[in-house]
């Protein structure tokens, strides 16, 4: 009786773990290079030891909650999208009860990391909550929800500099709007898989509003992104290493149209999850610089 009560669980766990994405860690890392080059950026290259455990764990975590929040509202529409059919809410493996009782599990515990941070701070962790929580609707009435999914993905960044200068200057702001270039770039990508099911049910993406413009669009997003960031790398002084860093992710976002120009859907989710290395360049040229 043990050994099943102790597979049930373990089932069950597994499961939960499906749900939230840990066995897909890409979609944490998306918000975590953006995260912790805000971090590193407003600490002038010094980020101490404890905001970066709070900012990644806290990232991780609201990224998971964000998964849960997602497939609650979406288990219908994934009903009929090939890739997502089998998600364990989708399928009915576990409950959408489950689901959101376990997002707020992931939610609480990320609030309760960032209780030894400034009030400012805390305050726009709940903008972000609400945000991240939203999303999942978006898809429903707004054309590019991309644009929406890289505000939500990218709020860490205004959070990273309330937590070392109790404000929020105009550099974050920029920041900001190049991650939602960057999300509008990646998860075209992704929505570029999807298209054909998406269609089908009525799901608004950035994939069906760009139409057959979708990869020039891609490029020009890749563009905007980095050089929003290399325009704020430059207004801060940033040495040849940053440059170097964007240099590098520039050769990533070209190496992408090579996969994405004929609109293969593997060559595609191939491209996106690639971008895990962009940011990864982007991030080590903040380091450097």
């Amino acid at each position: 009786m043990n050994q099943f009560l102790q597979s049930a669980i373990w089932h069950k766990l597994v499961l939960y773990a499906k749900l939230v994405r840990l066995d897909k860690p890409i979609g944490s890392l998306l918000l975590l290079w953006p995260t912790l080059s805000a971090l590193w950026l407003a600490s002038a290259g010094k980020p101490s030891l404890q905001l970066i455990l709070i900012f990644s764990i806290g990232t991780i975590l609201m990224r998971s909650a964000g998964c849960a929040i997602n497939d609650y509202a979406d288990q219908e529409f994934d009903k009929h999208v090939k890739r997502t059919a089998d998600r364990p809410l989708t399928s009915g493996k576990i409950s959408g009860r489950e689901a959101l009782l376990i997002a707020a599990l992931f939610a609480l515990i990320s609030f309760a990391l960032i209780l030894p941070l400034n009030l400012l701070t805390k305050q726009l962790s709940l903008v972000a909550v609400l945000i991240a929580a939203s999303y999942p609707y978006f898809k429903r009435f707004f054309a590019l929800p991309q644009a929406y999914l890289g505000i939500a993905f990218g709020f860490g960044i205004p959070m990273a500099y309330a937590a070392v200068q109790n404000a929020v200057p105009y550099q974050a702001w920029l920041l900001l709007l190049a991650n939602v270039f960057w999300a509008l770039a990646y998860d075209t990508e992704y929505a570029m898989v999807d298209r054909d099911d998406d269609l089908k049910i009525g799901i608004r993406t950035s994939a069906i509003t760009f139409g057959r413009f979708d990869v020039l669009a891609v490029m020009l997003c890749y563009a905007a992104s980095l050089g929003l960031i290399t325009w704020v790398g430059w207004q801060a002084d940033m040495g040849l290493g940053f440059f170097i860093g964007i240099l590098i992710a520039t050769g990533i976002a070209l190496y992408h149209w090579t996969l994405i120009r004929h609109r293969d859907r593997m060559q595609c989710f191939a491209a996106f999850r690639h971008n895990n290395w962009l940011g990864a360049a982007v991030f080590l040229g903040f380091v450097l610089g």
